[in-house]
């Protein structure tokens, strides 16, 4: 799955404006450029079954600076696959995974780290998209 085809390029907030970035924290990580962090949020995508890629439906993933709360590693917003009865008719938005580059970057020590975050950030917040819940998430150990 490509960038541009999740939606991660030249990223806008609900007014139109660019999504600004938060000054670099200390703590974890040194913050990755966002041009970094969009490649590995890439790969993390393009790690996932190529069944599931070709189930996701009106879902753009995008990557944010931080949250709220703001050690909000992700966020998924949008009606589940399973909650999708008669969802689409009309103008319908799409779908957004968020993905928060600081927060992630905060709790990893290195590029090792912060590649094995994104991927279960990924695959967690893509979990809602298909309808999985915190409480299976956490049982099946992507919580």
């Amino acid at each position: 799955m490509n960038l541009q085809g999740a939606g991660l390029t030249g990223a806008r907030d609900l007014k139109g404006g660019e999504l600004q970035l938060a000054a670099p924290t200390i703590a974890g990580v040194e913050p990755m450029p966002v041009d970094i962090f969009e490649e590995l949020v890439a790969e993390a995508l393009d790690s996932l079954p190529s069944e599931l890629g070709d189930l996701m439906e009106n879902v753009a993933v995008l990557v944010a600076d931080r949250g709220e709360p703001r050690n909000l590693l992700g966020l998924y917003e949008g009606v589940p696959l399973t909650d999708r009865e008669g969802y689409g008719s009309g103008a319908t938005l799409p779908d957004r995974i968020l993905l928060f580059r600081l927060a992630i970057c905060d709790i990893c020590r290195d590029k090792d780290q912060l590649r094995r975050e994104i991927g279960v950030t990924v695959v967690h917040e893509v979990a809602h998209h298909f309808g999985i819940d915190d409480d299976r998430l956490h049982e099946l150990g992507w919580g």
